[in-house]
């Protein structure tokens, strides 16, 4: 995906560990996508959360993408990158008052409630701006999906959305006492990696069968039903998702509206467009295992501690090794202080030594985004690589900068 070459050139310039993303890849995933939903009117808005760098939003931008968000931090990154804030949607559960007046005075074009008293919040805050503002609701369909409990969120007791039920005695109340909204769309979210279509094909069928119970009962304002997103790549051993096949589905299920499919993919786009490099610190024995310890850890990519992901590790440039067959099963640990800090369990490894540069695979996504400063550790940089060149995106973080914020002396109030 990114020659040996070059990445070893941006270790040399810029140290590890560091994130370095191929712009190229992304483009290449974009068009699969873009192909795969031909003949449907749709929007892509691309997931902010998965990573939320200024240049991977204006690369999506330049693509073509709008954003989706759950946060005001989220908008503004995306207004800073560019976007127009006409092609955002923003979603999540617990929007505060200040960030929906945020995003209402920032002329956002669709904000998803998943809540009554986020609906109730929102019309009491388009009126006091007098100003009109378009609507989703999000519902839960109720429907169990094969991944991750943590990122399961259509499942009937998720924090997620609202019933089927609750959704029509929002619309009642809304075309009775607020004026200043218009409902314009209705979205699902049923979670992340998943690889069948048969759960997307249930939603949408929720929503067009919803859709057209509000326009039978005079809801006129419908324009579009989001599928949100979630689909399922390859990391290594996982299954990805048939896009082409997915929206052959989703296409036979609008069939006959007029309704715009609207789609969130983060991961679909950046994930396997993503390496993590680090460097091999020391190499030692625990007991039955073979560890090696890297310079990267937990903070700086959690999904391993966190969800039990598993991503291809391969140490950089170990052609030779690839064909002689040689390899050893390792642990891949990283210097943080959890018995849970490690980057990959027994992975088969080609000879490494002190020194040696590894490759975490799919890391574009939800890699940096979810990094913290545990154990006083800086953040990595970033770097996107582009047709054999490299830029800085994120400068690595400095000693110095963990303190930025923390009070020197006391202010007592």
């Amino acid at each position: 995906m990114i020659e040996r070459e070059l990445t070893e050139r941006i270790v040399r310039e810029v140290g590890t560990p560091t994130y370095i993303y191929s712009a190229d890849r992304v483009r290449s995933q974009f068009a699969i996508l873009e192909k795969s939903l031909t003949g449907i009117p749709h929007k892509i808005h691309y997931s902010a959360k998965a990573n939320s760098n200024r240049s991977i939003l204006e690369l999506m931008r330049s693509l073509g993408a709008g954003a989706d968000i759950v946060s005001a931090g989220e908008l503004h990154r995306c207004i800073r990158a560019g976007m127009d804030p006409t092609e955002i949607v923003f979603s999540g559960v617990g929007k505060t008052r200040a960030e929906l007046e945020y995003a209402i005075v920032s002329g956002v074009g669709l904000i998803n409630v998943e809540s009554f008293g986020e609906l109730k919040g929102l019309a009491e805050t388009a009126k006091r701006l007098n100003t009109k503002t378009s609507l989703g609701i999000r519902i839960n369909p109720n429907l169990a999906t094969d991944t991750h409990p943590y990122i399961q969120t259509g499942h009937g007791s998720a924090k997620f959305g609202v019933s089927r039920d609750d959704a029509k005695e929002m619309v009642a109340w809304l075309r009775e006492n607020a004026e200043e909204l218009d409902l314009i769309s209705l979205g699902v979210h049923l979670g992340s990696q998943i690889a069948r279509v048969e759960p997307y094909k249930q939603a949408m069928r929720l929503l067009v069968d919803l859709a057209a119970e509000l326009t039978a009962s005079g809801v006129d304002t419908l324009q579009s039903l989001d599928l949100g997103g979630g689909l399922a790549i390859d990391y290594g051993e996982t299954q990805a998702i048939d896009a082409e096949s997915l929206f052959g589905v989703v296409k036979g299920e609008l069939a006959g509206t007029d309704l715009t499919l609207l789609i969130e993919p983060g991961r679909f786009l950046l994930g396997n467009a993503g390496l993590l490099v680090m460097t091999v610190l020391y190499t030692k024995r625990a007991g039955s295992r073979n560890v090696v310890v890297v310079d990267a850890g937990m903070n700086d990519f959690i999904r391993p501690s966190l969800y039990g992901a598993k991503h291809r590790i391969e140490v950089v440039g170990d052609e030779a090794a690839r064909e002689k067959g040689t390899s050893t099963i390792v642990d891949v640990v990283g210097p943080v202080c959890e018995t849970g800090d490690y980057l990959g369990q027994e992975v088969r490894l080609g000879a490494v030594e002190e020194g040696a540069l590894l490759a975490v695979h799919g890391a574009g996504a939800y890699g940096f985004s979810m990094s913290s400063t545990y154990n006083s550790r800086p953040r990595p940089c970033e770097v996107l690589v582009e047709q054999g060149k490299f830029a800085v995106i994120r400068e690595r973080e400095k000693i110095e900068d963990l303190a930025r914020g923390e009070a020197a002396e006391l202010n007592w109030r």
